[in-house]
């Protein structure tokens, strides 16, 4: 026999008793140009479909942007906002940055200030993609500890060195949220609705968007160097993994060769049989990747940007790429 509801106890001819729901949680999306349509979904439809599951209002939404009007994602769709920069938005619990394409670049004092007086009037602000990005820049993430898409990562380390970056797929901490975009945002959302709501809600969500597994926040961005290469030799796997780790300062032949417990010949060989390139080639290569991003996402000079990715100086740098680009990616 289950246990008795409220309305079996009730007496005789009273109605049970009433449960108001609770007010609204008021979320706000801040949306820089070319942000990334994904991203800025998979966070606001989790909420769509809690009020949906729950027959109530519990999330409610607003839209801004820096110039107003309407603002295009990076796939060209446009939404229009509905909230001026810088107006009185009182009572909004959340705001979230979301930022995607050459974030680094983009100054704005206005909407950084107008951040500043939210977080102060109590707002949790958040970031998602590049956004993190934006609220470094208004100062809103000294000394704290936060994600942004890996993509990002090495240009934002260069800018803010005195900020924790976590290669994770979101941070919660007090009142600030970070995100690393993608669909990383709905399984920041679903933490979020699981906290607000509990998990009974959180899981029916998840499992509205055919979700079936929540990932927690300090799950990796990345998929696996096995899944990424189609690599399952460990001796190659420890060598890729290395290789990633150590840009700035690239380990010789004979060091990787030792990590993989093998001569230098064999890695070679290796590294022409299951990834169809040579050692060197794919060493420098991540380099050079590593070099072009963080010439567009930072203002840093070619010598440092040199430095920061194992060449000796700006000129053996850009003889690099000129090779590449005249030789193609495997010359």
């Amino acid at each position: 026999m289950g246990t008795p509801t409220d309305a079996s106890r009730a007496r005789p001819g009273r109605k049970s008793p009433r449960i108001d729901p609770p007010a609204p949680i008021s979320v706000g999306f801040v949306l820089v140009p070319d942000f990334p349509l994904m991203a800025y979904s998979a966070a606001v439809e989790p909420m769509r479909a809690a009020n949906t599951l729950s027959g109530c209002t519990l999330y409610e939404w607003w839209h801004a942007a820096p110039d107003g009007g309407t603002v295009r994602a990076s796939n060209g769709i446009e939404i229009l906002t509905d909230v001026d920069v810088g107006s009185a938005k009182r009572g909004t619990d959340r705001i979230f940055v979301c930022a995607g394409g050459n974030p680094a670049s983009f100054v704005d004092p206005a909407l950084f200030a107008w951040l500043r007086a939210l977080a102060h009037g109590g707002a949790t602000i958040g970031g998602i993609s590049g956004g993190p990005y934006l609220l470094a820049r208004a100062g809103l993430l000294d000394g704290r500890r936060c994600t942004l898409h890996w993509e990002h990562v090495p240009a934002f380390e260069e800018n803010f060195p005195g900020i924790d970056v976590v290669r994770s797929l979101f941070e919660v901490e007090k009142k600030r949220v970070t995100c690393s975009g993608g669909i990383a945002a709905l399984d920041m959302m679903l933490h979020l609705i699981e906290r607000d709501h509990g998990p009974g809600l959180a899981a029916g969500v998840s499992d509205w968007f055919l979700h079936n597994q929540m990932r927690e926040g300090l799950s990796p961005q990345r998929m696996d160097l096995r899944m990424r290469f189609g690599v399952r030799d460990p001796r190659v796997l420890r060598v890729l993994a290395a290789m990633e780790n150590n840009l700035e300062t690239p380990l010789s032949k004979d060091v990787l060769a030792g990590l993989a417990n093998v001569s230098t010949r064999q890695l070679e060989r290796l590294f022409r049989d299951l990834m169809d390139r040579s050692l060197h080639r794919h060493y420098l290569d991540l380099r050079l990747d590593r070099a072009h991003q963080l010439r567009r996402e930072s203002a840093l000079p070619a010598a440092e940007i040199a430095a920061a990715t194992g060449f000796l100086n700006s000129d053996e740098l850009t003889r690099a790429e000129r090779r590449r680009r005249d030789f193609g990616a495997e010359a």
